[in-house]
């Protein structure tokens, strides 16, 4: 089994061994969305839900789970962050508004950040959803995919078609 590089020579899981492999600079973006009614989008715009500024919490919950992605992913290498980033954008839908998420995260080190980047991303729709489920429960979160990734010997990857996000 050793062309597998996530098993020992048993077939069991282990933490790959990143020990030789160059430290680069390394960044990721991953998007995610969610789609929510009129009245949360006009409460969250406004600044009117109990609960806060849903932005602002959903942004530092993004940047706190890019940076404990290894506790939650077990096969995850702890990573030195250098920058995390989220921004926001508003569409409106047939069905709805959706945000759109995007999650921007830097390293310099021998393993990249693309799982730091999604899990960034994922925390940050589901931390929306949990500030505004007592005003409607049927929200939903889109699809959450990497965009992009620079650095490592792998090289860099662009996503060339965006998945539909329309919910």
């Amino acid at each position: 089994m050793s062309e597998f590089t996530h098993f020992n020579d048993q077939g069991r899981a282990k933490m790959v061994d990143i020990t030789e492999k160059k430290e680069t600079s390394r960044a990721a973006t991953a998007q995610s969305s969610i789609l929510v009614n009129e009245e949360i989008y006009l409460n969250i715009t406004n600044h009117k839900m109990r609960k806060g500024d849903v932005l602002a919490v959903a942004q530092v919950a993004g940047i706190m789970a890019a940076k404990q992605t290894s506790t939650i992913i077990p096969m995850c290498h702890p990573l030195p962050l250098s920058g995390i980033d989220l921004s926001f954008e508003w569409k409106k839908r047939q069905n709805g508004y959706e945000l759109s998420i995007q999650a921007a995260v830097k390293t310099k080190g021998n393993t990249g950040v693309e799982m730091e980047a999604l899990t960034a991303a994922s925390v940050c729709a589901l931390t929306i959803y949990d500030m505004c489920k007592a005003v409607d429960k049927g929200m939903v979160i889109g699809a959450t995919f990497l965009k992009e990734k620079t650095g490592g010997k792998n090289g860099d990857y662009h996503r060339t078609a965006i998945p539909s996000t329309e919910l």
